[in-house]
């Protein structure tokens, strides 16, 4: 991984190898308190939680505090999480959630009559927008627990073993899957906790990015430095991201990402309460309740108009898939390979109104198309099927796609 700015240079000799291979394990180290076999086609976001003071802590590096990421080894805790979300998106009552469910292509989120109400891949796809709260628990690797709060209702997921058991009481119906067994499978699971959210943002360390400590803060009565994670590039809309990490343990306790616009944060998750002993066994015991409709991920995902919505949505027939550029500014691109650009209302249903909503039409030597945004993520959709999209700005959209040309 390439040199990162720290807010001090001084390094023991010697050190220059130890700490790149620190920096990778910290980039691919997670602590498994995301349940296994969650897939979403999007990231679930947590409000600011009110830091209690500044703790007087010894003075630690940039560098230091990445190898204590590194080496930390927490595998077991419960807690409380807050998580929410502020993407800047227009107030459809709720159909942006359901539209980026069906998009995520599985079981149960199209929400026809053979669906799951208790599915995770559409389920934790609504921690895309408002405030969740939701009570986390791990004992090692293959036993995890997440409940997402609602009102006068609750969604457990469960992981123990082989078995991953999904639950809407609301509903009462089970979903029930095997848990993914690769390593490669595991890191496609949507973010929940800090820890998640912080391993993708370090994913992101190298020589475009500013890395410092600023200061100390007590979160969930615990002490902890600040990690800030800054793009050097112009152009991204990112600003900063801030990870809160335990002082003791090492494990990131609360992410916050702000957008380079300013305002309030896109992203602000951590943990109000959290404790590291051992979790009670009976914690990730599971029977589906009398009466509850059960589900089988692997037979709901095997129905033929099932895989047909799986590979659905914008990237439908998408041809080579590239991404250009580099660091906070990489560009992700494809060729839908159809022609008109951005589905109308009329022709695209929900997705066209809701993509339109919030659309820009543009226009440069690639032609003509529409940049839809976020606070975070924008996307140009050019009227030849062209699509540009990353976590940069509308005129680095323009920019790509008319160096494309």
């Amino acid at each position: 991984m390439a040199p990162i700015d720290s807010d001090d240079n001084t390094t023991a000799a010697g050190e220059g190898e130890e700490t790149r291979a620190g920096r990778r394990k910290a980039a691919r180290y997670v602590v498994p308190v995301a349940v296994m076999g969650v897939a979403a086609a999007t990231i679930g976001l947590v409000p600011a939680l009110a830091d209690s003071g500044d703790p007087d802590l010894p003075k630690i590096t940039a560098e230091q505090l990445l190898q204590k990421i590194a080496a930390s080894d927490v595998e077991q805790l419960s807690g409380t999480v807050r998580i929410s979300t502020d993407l800047g998106l227009p107030d459809l009552g709720g159909l942006e959630s359901g539209l980026l469910s069906g998009m995520s292509g599985g079981p149960g989120a199209g929400g026809d009559e053979d669906g799951s109400a208790a599915d995770p891949s559409a389920k934790l796809t609504g921690l895309v927008s408002g405030t969740h709260t939701l009570r986390v628990a791990a004992d090692g690797p293959d036993r995890q627990k997440l409940s997402l709060l609602e009102n006068a209702a609750e969604y457990s997921l469960i992981h123990d073993g082989k078995d991953v058991w999904g639950y809407d009481s609301a509903s009462n119906e089970v979903f029930h899957s095997t848990a993914p067994d690769t390593a490669g499978q595991r890191e496609k699971e949507m973010p929940v906790t800090p820890k998640d959210f912080a391993d993708q943002a370090l994913k992101a360390v190298d020589d475009t990015t500013s890395v410092t400590v600023d200061g100390t803060a007590q979160v969930a009565g615990r002490d902890a430095y600040r990690l800030v994670i800054k793009p050097k590039q112009s152009g991204s809309t990112v600003g900063a991201v801030t990870v809160a990490v335990d002082a003791g343990t090492g494990m990131p306790l609360k992410f916050t990402l702000t957008p380079a616009s300013g305002g309030a944060a896109v992203v602000d998750a951590g943990f109000t309460q959290v404790d590291f002993a051992k979790p009670d066994a009976s914690t990730f015991d599971f029977t589906p309740p009398k009466g509850a409709k059960v589900t089988e991920g692997d037979e709901a995902a095997g129905a033929p108009e099932r895989e047909h919505r799986a590979g659905g949505g914008l990237a439908e027939g998408a041809d080579g898939l590239k991404v250009i550029g580099e660091g906070w500014n990489a560009i992700a691109t494809f060729d839908t390979g159809g022609q008109g650009g951005l589905p109308t209302a009329a022709a695209g249903g929900g997705l066209g109104g809701f993509l339109g909503s919030f659309g820009d039409q543009v226009k440069g030597d690639f032609g003509t198309g529409t940049v839809f945004k976020t606070r975070l993520v924008n996307a140009l959709i050019t009227d030849d099927g062209q699509v540009y999209a990353g976590a940069v700005t509308k005129d680095a959209l323009v920019e790509a796609a008319d160096a494309a040309k």
